[in-house]
């Protein structure tokens, strides 16, 4: 006794229309890679030349210089309601290892920020790129969402990371995309 037959054939992987079209969704994470390079470099180099300030046409912002993120820093996790953070140990790593030593940091925190906003700008070792900051976007986060106002503070400033971390963005228009062409090799992450 046989089976009956579907009333269609089985589909083939050939057959089957992609939920979204490759190119397009791969310019689309690679729009979203510049764009977040573009913030990262920015706002390295506002720690650099020490300018606070962006006008691009009709546009004005704010960009936070060394200072500024120092002040950001000791009030969020020393002043912020008149006690600052509760997270455990937060408050001893800031006060007793970054702040003391922000001579060091302030430098650091630059070289991260033009670090990896000129690395997803051009799209080379960008899921590596964005882990470091994602990195550094979670330690903001841990700061912010320990001043006890919103439960996920800018979630804006990291979520994008998280994709970038996960999907091979730099492959288009980017230089991870060539170093694959011409190199196979290099198939894997980070690039």
């Amino acid at each position: 006794m046989s089976t009956p037959s579907a009333p269609y054939p089985p589909a083939r992987a050939k057959d089957v229309a992609p939920l979204a079209d490759p190119t397009l969704l791969g310019r689309g994470l690679a729009v979203l890679r510049i764009f977040v390079g573009v913030i990262f470099f920015a706002n390295g180099v506002s720690k650099v030349t020490g300018e606070t300030q962006i006008d691009v046409g009709p546009y004005r912002g704010n960009l936070i210089n060394r200072d500024g993120a120092r002040n950001i820093l000791n009030f969020e996790v020393n002043r912020r309601d008149d006690r600052g953070t509760e997270v455990p140990g937060l408050k001893t790593v800031v006060n007793d290892l970054i702040l003391p030593n922000w001579d060091i940091f302030q430098w650091l925190v630059t070289a991260v920020e033009v670090g990896v906003g000129a690395l997803l700008i051009v799209g080379l070792a960008s899921r590596g790129a964005s882990l470091v900051g994602l990195g550094f976007q979670l330690f903001l986060a841990l700061v912010y969402v320990s001043s006890n106002r919103w439960a996920f503070e800018q979630p804006h400033e990291y979520v994008p990371l998280f994709v970038l971390a996960a999907v091979p963005a730099g492959r288009f228009w980017g230089a991870d995309g060539w170093l694959v062409r011409h190199r196979p090799s290099l198939r894997r992450w980070p690039f």
